[in-house]
């Protein structure tokens, strides 16, 4: 073999197959299986035995033993993978669910392959489902498709019920912008049209499965695309004075090599790659998609899992709140205005809002519904979905694994989505609600001047911010009872008071830190308006963090402490201290930072 064959034997492809139930995907499989040689030795013949055994015809689907629940219960219930060869190449093949229950697992299936086999029953005709498989395909963009017309034995292999078949469902997908590569009659219990051709259709002078799988070609885009790494973890080491920081993720698209200037989005910080590191692996310097990757950095960087890494020379995320974005919604309930979501992109996992509904269109009848209020059930929508922090993505014209994510409801994927575009963050839902406040706040007879003039200073929100060790809560409270000792109205808040542990570090956090950082402002504008000085610490918040205290706050005003809190960056401090400092002076500086803004009304304290 020549070593250009050698390469191609070497290469992999994904594929996913998809159907109505009962219209033979697993039974394609089996006999791709079979008919390639690429079964465990003996297990041909351990499945006949087996079906004998228990009084039961043999079918090739039953060699997918993964599918266990298929085997006991008739349906395929969950994404199983599997994986033949030809002379060409490796394939790992999904076996999407195609019972209507089960069509969020196929989400899963399809989301890395590079071609589909979609099949239908010769007998039972196009299906509801058939039709919404082929809406799923074109969403996810999967461009090259074949179709499969199974059972074809069963309609006596007649050409008539073929053309009938693709001319229909051409039709359908051509609405879709979907174009089929080909469409093969074939009988897969049989094995006619999969590995060999058929004796029984003569009239039909195409590909066979096989030969049409190989004829698939692996798009080169995944590394020829900008770089994109959504950052799973960060590493820490103390042991044996090892003080690397390692981000760690799997890259999605693009290459990147030592010496790189990169930048983490959301938060634009940016630094300089030093080092690849690989588990039980050759030393290496450069990193491409598809690699599960860690990486160090020539100055230490403050960032937070979910954000997406990107090198500086090349196309640039979007970044924002709002998108617009084609979703099919799976969820038991509708998805409604108003109610919270979780979306999960890349390695980000953030609360996320449905702003507006543009249209629903009905997958299946491919009709439009410019009026609808809600998606139900197996709805795609053409939606505006709003976050409640900021997350990096890409459209997905450009970049298809960075632009597409899924949305959680009551710890169950409800549905999945492509985002088109990036929308102005106009009149937000968060904006809207602080609006909402302030409208319906009801004040009684005391003004704020009238509290101002009784305690001697203003309502002031104090956020003593810093690493843990940093000091920051033994500062806080020296500064509490300093200024109670004067004679105002002071009041340190313990956020695990309230929160427990409010430092929750990792994406899977995130949601429920943004909600705790929500009460707290609240809580904030009623000790403010109340006229305290209000003191609280906090670790690991960013700037968005902080302008969103800010806004919640409102009329009243925030003062920020930072102990060297690495995480703030460009972030307004009004004390800028070192860690663990010297306490009266530290107490002493943050007086001097509360004067100077005019916080008391005697300014000899």
């Amino acid at each position: 073999m020549t070593e250009t064959a050698v390469r191609k034997s070497e290469e992999r492809m994904n594929l996913v197959i998809v159907g109505h139930v009962d219209h033979g995907k697993s039974t394609v499989i089996g006999r791709l299986l079979a008919d390639t040689g690429s079964l465990p030795e003996g297990k041909l013949e351990q499945v006949k035995a087996m079906c004998e055994r228990n009084s039961r015809p043999f079918e090739y689907a039953f060699l997918l033993d993964a599918l266990k629940n298929e085997q006991s219960q008739g349906i395929t219930i969950d994404t199983a993978r599997c994986f033949f060869k030809t002379d060409k190449r490796h394939y790992i093949i999904n076996d999407a669910p195609g019972h209507i229950e089960f069509l969020k697992n196929m989400i899963t299936g399809a989301a890395r392959a590079e071609a589909a086999l979609l099949v239908i029953d010769a007998e039972e005709g196009i299906q509801e489902n058939s039709k919404r498989h082929g809406y799923m395909i074109s969403m996810l963009g999967i461009k090259q498709i074949a179709v499969l017309v199974n059972k074809m034995d069963l309609v006596d292999y007649s050409q008539e019920v073929f053309e009938r078949i693709v001319r229909e469902y051409n039709d359908f997908l051509g609405h879709l912008g979907v174009h089929p590569m080909t469409f093969i009659p074939v009988a897969a219990r049989e094995g006619d049209n999969i590995a060999t051709i058929s004796p029984h259709m003569p009239w039909y002078e195409g590909h066979t499965v096989l030969d049409q799988v190989d004829a698939f070609t692996r798009p080169e885009g995944s590394l020829a695309k900008p770089f994109r790494l959504p950052v799973q973890d960060i590493y820490k080491f103390t042991a044996q004075g090892d003080d690397r920081r390692i981000i760690s993720g799997t890259v999605e698209t693009g290459t990147a090599k030592v010496g790189d200037h990169v930048i983490f989005y959301p938060s634009g910080k940016e630094t300089i790659i030093e080092s690849v590191e690989r588990f039980n692996a050759p030393n290496s310097t450069e990193v491409k998609a598809d690699e599960a990757v860690g990486v160090t950095m020539t100055t230490e960087i403050y960032i937070k899992p979910g954000e997406l890494m990107c090198r500086a020379d090349e196309l640039k995320p979007k970044v924002g709140r709002r998108f617009r974005a084609n979703v099919f919604w799976m969820g038991r309930a509708p998805m409604i205005p108003g109610k919270q979501y979780k979306l999960k992109i890349g390695a980000t996992k953030v609360a996320t809002e449905l702003a507006s509904i543009e249209s629903v269109l009905d997958a299946s009848e491919l009709e439009t519904n410019h009026n609808k209020q809600q998606l139900d059930r197996h709805d795609v929508g053409e939606i505006i979905l709003e976050t409640h922090r900021p997350v990096a993505f890409d459209n997905r014209n450009d970049i298809e694994p960075t632009g597409r994510f899924v949305i959680v409801d009551d710890f169950e994927i409800a549905g999945a989505g492509v985002i088109l575009e990036k929308v102005a963050e106009t009149d937000s839902i968060f904006d809207r609600q602080i609006k909402q406040r302030e409208f319906a706040w009801e004040a009684g007879e005391v003004s704020a001047a009238e509290r101002e003039q009784r305690f001697n200073h203003k309502g002031k929100f104090i956020i003593v911010t810093g690493e843990p060790g940093s000091g920051r809560r033994n500062l806080a409270k020296k500064v509490e009872k300093h200024l109670f000792d004067q004679g105002f109205n002071t009041y340190y808040f313990g956020i695990t008071n309230q929160f427990g542990d409010l430092d929750q570090h990792g994406a899977a956090g995130t949601i429920q830190r943004d909600r705790q950082i929500e009460i707290l402002g609240e809580l904030a504008r009623i000790m403010t308006d109340a006229g305290l000085l209000f003191i609280t610490i906090l670790t690991d918040i960013d700037e968005f963090d902080l302008n969103k205290l800010r806004k919640l706050n409102e009329p009243n005003e925030v003062f920020v402490v930072s102990l060297g809190d690495p995480a703030l960056g460009g972030a307004v401090i009004d004390v800028q201290l070192e860690p663990s400092p010297e306490i009266e002076s530290a107490v002493e500086k943050v007086v001097e930072g509360l004067t100077s803004q005019q916080v008391f009304m005697d300014f000899s304290i």
